[in-house]
């Protein structure tokens, strides 16, 4: 009986290793996934930080001296004329999150926000899958501009003739807006006196 165990000892021997060779591989591959996520979830980061910073940077640059006339246009959600540019604070967070910014672009459909597009630095890194070593994820982030506030146009009487001449250079309100239950008169003269931007309208990342 001594000699049959030894036998069935060196068979199961050879069994024994491939089995333990099988599982490393799979621990191999499924740290090779681990680490293309890791990448690809990186990458989405930085689109995503990318897409609100051109966002929040081209809000944060309207003036509202620029598009007083145009106030009840863009507080119904219509992109403003002559829109601000953020893309160059893309270009700088995408870095700040170990990316590069491969385009940026307003979007088209009528909505004021941007579309921002990246690779990440590193590779996915060399693995037990072929090619990963030279490979870079990708991410597309789009964020938009939407106003916190309504607006409401002026429409007091015209003044009659005569009247109101020794204000004739004071610029009339072209309206109010409403921010939370609470009422802004628009003075021309002192637009410093409205809330911040960030205020009137928020960033978000959109679905698509």
């Amino acid at each position: 009986m001594i000699p049959s165990a030894r036998k069935d000892t060196g068979q199961a021997t050879p069994l024994y290793m491939a089995a333990v060779v099988g599982l490393l591989f799979l621990v191999l591959v499924y740290l090779a996934f681990g680490q293309a996520d890791v990448t690809r979830n990186g990458a989405q980061t930085a689109a995503d930080a990318a897409a609100l910073a051109a966002a929040q940077e081209s809000r944060d640059e309207l003036d509202l001296a620029d598009v007083l006339d145009d106030l009840d246009l863009i507080f119904d959600g219509e992109v403003p004329a002559d829109t601000p540019d953020g893309c160059m604070r893309a270009v700088d967070f995408a870095a700040r999150n170990d990316a590069v910014a491969g385009g940026c672009v307003p979007l088209s459909d009528g909505r004021w926000g941007f579309t921002v597009d990246v690779e990440s630095r590193e590779s996915m890194g060399a693995s037990v899958i072929d090619g990963t070593e030279s490979k870079h994820a990708t991410a597309t982030a789009t964020a938009v501009v939407e106003p916190r506030c309504t607006f409401a146009p002026e429409e007091g009487e015209a003044p009659e003739p005569g009247e109101g001449e020794e204000d004739e250079e004071q610029k009339p309100s072209p309206g109010t807006l409403r921010c939370d239950s609470e009422d802004w008169v628009i003075d021309p003269e002192n637009l410093d006196l409205l809330p911040d931007m960030a205020d009137l309208f928020t960033v978000r990342l959109a679905e698509d």
